[in-house]
């Protein structure tokens, strides 16, 4: 981590003109670059990342693409953000040479001379800025044509021996040195301009408005113009608050004494804010909000009034403060700045809401208050939060940029391990050491000169090893996991054998246990493997690792070590998914109901033991009772995940499923399968939605006879291998599977592709592809069960969710699941037992109004290949989860004109809550 204080490096002057009627600032600039390096430059670089918005390509709009973000792929090109640079010219006007590259929200200017160490270098600029909708990032042009402006200006990068320059990616890092600024700002006089600049003047005319705007040592600043005066000053003895945040149920004179509160805190626990005012936005806390409070709807509030107001002010005051202080790279260096926050903001809660637990007052309701999620304090959520990600896999070091981590690890996951680990560092060294290392930080970074690193005043402040937090706990991509592996009674004492079973070295904290009650604590230093220790033994009914849980450890549930009784951690049983209880082995049950045509509504208890965050090993029974088939079905799985940390290969299951359920009327069937799943991806990118996939399984079914159906062959088990290849994306998608099953009297080998492009004129294409043929078929030749199906695959595996999977007629007949040869017209032939081999495709002819067609050969023994195909109309209203299909001229020939042309109308409806959910967490992960 680089930690450096830079003094006031340039001056920056600005006139700026608004023009509202179309969105413009006209501005004219003059910098004076000091060169206060040691290195003679031959170029400036400068950032412009009010240019980002400017087309479909930069790294900006392909980060809203990798968000799934469509709006911006969609907007109309008037409607974007651009920088439009007319001139750049020297001190005596001489024109300058200046150029972007492929990064378009960089400019590089080029000087007559070098500019040698020491050497002011003077230059002007004329521009213009078109501002974007605040739709994008919740900055520029708002509906109410209000204008929040952040990131208008263009200015020099920082140059620290090398230039640290990079795009705008909607991450919030912009980098600049202190600079000093000075802005002629001219608007229209009935707006109200509200900023954290210093006011020199103001001027009102016929014209409009002009203000004069000065800050010094400024990284950044904001200026908000609204019609409507939102913003209201709050003066305290530390600073002016400027702040649009509102809650009506808090007065005035409550938010005045909450906001002396908190900058009185922040004094208290930082030092002085340098500057005499601080504005704080309602679109800088939605970027970045307190995340289960802003879930909540206006009409619920389990919190005491002003508290949500003041979590709220807590967040984004705490962020601005360090961040328009400490000249740390907040791309680079941003754990530290997370770290310091979320310290502070639990700090904060400790101190004036110790009792608040993180369902504020539900925690006392009936229904929740026997839920250990009820039981969680407010500041529970940031360790709970973090491990969301690293139980699933997702989590990154600490000193990942910025801009490489996932969604939410950026929002959250990173932020809250930093802070997380400072409160751990507190409870090994002692707060005293922690909250002086932050002060003194703090201070040292108002210097002006070169400050020391956190790392380096932490070291001075304490005798105990704290290097193992910036080189383990920061520095790598590695989760924390204790055990205790053996106890054994020496005397008056017991010797304790402690396990580090991960790739690092920390220290933990160990306990002695008489019921609920702590007899003694201590930290056992540093462990790389493992280390045996003494403790005092008289009174001890258990031993346990981090039991007030203050190490965002992976697995706490081997923590524990009964001296006297049977269980380390005994039953507890519950009603409903809670959160994990690491003293207890939980075993949960919930009601669950689901329909299909045969069995009609069932109901029934689920058994399992899965909590909200997921672990290695899960297991779940579900017998339920078909209301309709008046009988007990069901089913039940269990299966162990091994979440690998490092190389390519990041997670393998191993399990085995079963279930029982109607697939006929008054017919049912019993499926059983062993798998195993080994999952791949770049775990240097965890960003990439790039992932393949092995799956080998033995699919065992034993169906009921169908006396209907003589040929049928009732019992049969096939061996699958499957391999596919996903790259999920907004602008590009690819899917690739290949998929190869052997059975007693059958082998068949399919492979499927999948290709989804969004062209930079809105348009969509869809194509699929999909090709499959038999090894060797030896079953009834008047039985197509185990065929290739052209619209309707009979599902032998029983993978896909019909809702009626025997049904040849009626509505559910008419389900359509895109699979084998995806046609949606029911056409002759419908199967192939030799080889099929058909392409589908589609394009958008308005919004989500599609045009399809498919078109293929199908093979069956003893006849000749024939060629189908069939059109349509698609109205795709979310893409793989709720679709209508239409067909128009097919094989049968014009299809509106037929008869029943209602039954030929296909549909895609997704009912499954789980395929739901991914709908919405897909830009998270």
């Amino acid at each position: 981590m680089m930690s450096f204080a830079l003094m006031a490096q340039h001056d920056i002057h600005v006139n700026a003109q608004l023009e509202p009627e179309g969105n413009l600032l006209e501005i004219e600039q003059k910098i004076i670059y000091h060169n206060t390096s040691e290195s003679t430059l031959n170029e400036i670089y400068l950032l412009d990342w009010a240019n980002s918005f400017s087309n479909k390509n930069t790294p900006l709009a392909k980060r809203f693409a990798e968000n799934f973000k469509s709006g911006f792929h969609f907007e109309k090109d008037e409607d974007r953000g651009k920088t439009t640079i007319q001139t750049v010219n020297d001190a005596s006007n001489t024109p300058l040479q200046w150029q972007r590259g492929d990064e378009v929200d960089i400019v590089k200017v080029i000087p007559l001379q070098p500019i040698t160490p020491g050497e002011a270098f003077t230059f002007k600029l004329n521009y213009t800025v078109k501002l974007p909708e605040d739709k994008f990032t919740r900055y520029g042009v708002t509906k109410e044509n209000d204008y929040r402006l952040k990131y208008w200006l263009i200015t020099p990068a920082v140059f620290d021996g090398e230039w640290q320059h990079y795009s705008n990616k909607n991450t919030d890092d912009y980098f600049q040195s202190p600079s000093n600024f000075s802005i002629n700002f001219s608007y229209p006089s009935n707006y109200f301009l509200f900023t954290d600049l210093d006011t020199k003047g103001t001027e009102d005319s016929e014209n409009g408005s002009k203000v004069v705007l000065e800050g010094k040592d400024r990284q950044f600043f904001s200026i908000y113009l609204e019609k409507n005066r939102n913003f209201e000053s709050v003066v305290t003895d530390q600073l002016e608050l400027v702040t649009d945040l509102k809650d009506k149920k808090v007065m005035p004179t409550d938010k005045a004494i909450l906001v002396d509160r908190l900058t009185r805190f922040l004094q208290d626990h930082l030092g002085p804010y340098p500057f005499e005012k601080l504005i704080i936005s309602e679109a800088d806390y939605r970027s970045s909000p307190v995340y289960g409070l802003n879930q909540l709807p206006d009409f619920i509030s389990p919190f005491p009034n002003g508290f949500e107001l003041d979590m709220e002010l807590l967040k984004t005051t705490t962020r601005k403060y360090l961040t328009q202080t400490l000249s740390l790279n907040p791309r680079e260096d941003h754990w530290l700045i997370g770290a310091l926050q979320i310290y502070l903001m639990i700090e904060y809660v400790d101190t004036y809401y110790p009792d608040m637990k993180i369902l504020g007052s539900l925690s006392n309701f009936w229904v929740i208050d026997w839920l250990h999620a009820s039981k969680l304090n407010f500041n529970d959520q940031y360790p709970f939060l973090y491990l969301n990600m690293a139980r699933n896999n997702l989590h990154q070091s600490l000193v990942t940029p910025r801009d490489s981590l996932v969604k939410f690890n950026k929002q959250l996951g990173s932020d809250y391990y930093a802070g997380t680990g400072l409160e751990y560092l507190a409870d090994y060294l002692g707060k005293p050491v922690i909250d002086q290392t932050i002060k003194d930080f703090f201070a040292g970074q108002k210097l002006g000169k070169k400050a020391p690193s956190f790392q380096e005043i932490l070291k001075s402040n304490t005798d105990l090893p704290v290097d193992w937090f910036f080189t383990d706990y920061v520095g790598k991509r590695t989760t924390i996991d204790f055990k205790i592996k053996n106890v054994k009674e020496v005397g008056d004492s017991l010797e304790v054998s402690i396990i580090n079973k991960r790739d690092n070295v920390m220290p933990v904290s160990i306990y002695g246990l008489k019921k609920d009650s702590v007899l003694f604590k201590k930290w056992v230093k540093p462990i790389d493997s493992m280390v045996t220790v003494k403790v005092p033994k008289e009174g001890v009914r258990k031993l346990a690792l981090n039991y007030e849980g203050q190490i965002p450890e992976f697995n706490q549930r081997n923590n524990y070590k009964a001296v006297k009784g049977l269980f380390n951690r005994p039953l507890q049983f519950r009603l409903f998914k809670d959160v994990e209880n690491p003293k207890y082995n939980q075993v949960f049950f919930m009601p669950v109901f689901q329909y299909n045509l045969y069995d009609g509504f069932s109901l029934g208890p689920k058994m399992y033991n899965k909590t909200l965050l997921p672990k290695g090993l899960h297991y779940k029974l579900e017998p339920q009772y078909g209301f309709r088939s008046k009988k007990i079905i069901g089913k039940g799985s269990l299966v162990y995940t091994d979440r690998v940390d490092k190389g390519s290969l990041y997670s393998a299951r191993y399990g085995i499923s079963g279930s029982f359920f109607s697939y006929n009327r008054g017919l049912f069937y019993k499926r059983l399968s062993p798998f195993m799943t080994f999952a791949f991806r770049d775990n240097d990118d965890l960003r990439k939605n790039k992932k393949q996939f092995i799956n080998l399984r033995n699919v065992n079914v034993f169906r009921d006879e169908d006396p209907n159906d003589p040929e049928q062959d009732p019992n049969y088990s096939v061996f699958n291998l499957q391999y596919i290849y996903t790259d999920n994306n907004l602008i590009n998608f690819y899917r690739g599977v290949f998929d190869f099953q052997v059975s007693q009297d059958f082998s068949k080998i399919s492979t499927q592709f999948e290709y989804r492009k969004l062209f930079l004129s809105n348009r969509q294409l869809n194509l699929r592809f999909y090709a499959g043929i038999f090894v060797y078929n030896n079953t009834s030749v008047d039985s197509d069960f185990f065929s290739f199906a052209l619209d309707r695959p009979t599902d032998y595996l029983f993978d896909y969710n019909y809702y009626g999977r025997s049904e040849d007629a009626g509505l559910f007949s008419q389900q359509l699941i895109i699979a084998e040869g995806g046609f949606k017209s029911q056409l002759e032939p419908a199967f192939a037992n030799q080889f099929i081999t058909t392409v589908n495709a589609s394009t958008n002819i308005w919004k989500w109004i599609y045009a399809y067609g498919d078109a293929g050969l199908v093979k069956n023994k003893g006849e000749s290949v024939q060629a189908v195909f069939d059109t349509g109309i698609r109205a795709n209203l979310v893409a793989d989860y709720f679709e209508l299909y239409f067909p128009l001229y097919s094989n049968l020939g014009w299809e509106p004109g037929l008869p029943n042309y209602d039954q030929r109308i296909r549909f895609i409806v997704t009912l499954d809550i789980k395929t739901l959910l991914g709908l919405f967490t897909r830009e998270w992960y």
